[in-house]
């Protein structure tokens, strides 16, 4: 579950999301689900390069479930709330937080119709 408990709230109380997180419940479920099969898209792609130690991108991996980095950048999107505070939030550092948003960001705008953006 979720370490900052936002995903665990919006779980129990699923009516509640578009007011949380700008979409429904349901538009949530269903974005996780298209949003994982790019990022496993990409995950394969970027193991066929096998990064080392000193190339951009091969650092340490982000440990946030998938859905997690998601919702952190559903919840940026919806609030602008500081980096930091996402962090905080979410139980990453600023920085990680703000690797996870430019990460997701464009998936989800390919995925998303500009008028939920």
């Amino acid at each position: 579950m979720s370490c900052c408990g936002i995903l665990k709230y919006i779980e129990e109380h699923p009516k509640l999301t578009p007011r949380l997180r700008g979409i429904t419940y349901k538009q949530f479920q269903e974005l996780s689900r298209e949003a994982s099969i790019v990022h496993l898209q990409k995950e394969a792609e970027a193991d066929l390069l096998k990064p080392t130690n000193n190339v951009k991108g091969a650092g340490r991996k982000i440990t946030l479930p998938v859905q997690e980095q998601i919702l952190l950048t559903l919840v940026y999107l919806y609030q602008y709330p500081s980096f930091l505070y996402l962090g905080v939030q979410f139980g990453v550092c600023e920085s990680t937080a703000n690797t996870i948003f430019r990460y997701w960001l464009p998936i989800l705008t390919e995925l998303l119709r500009a008028s939920i953006l």
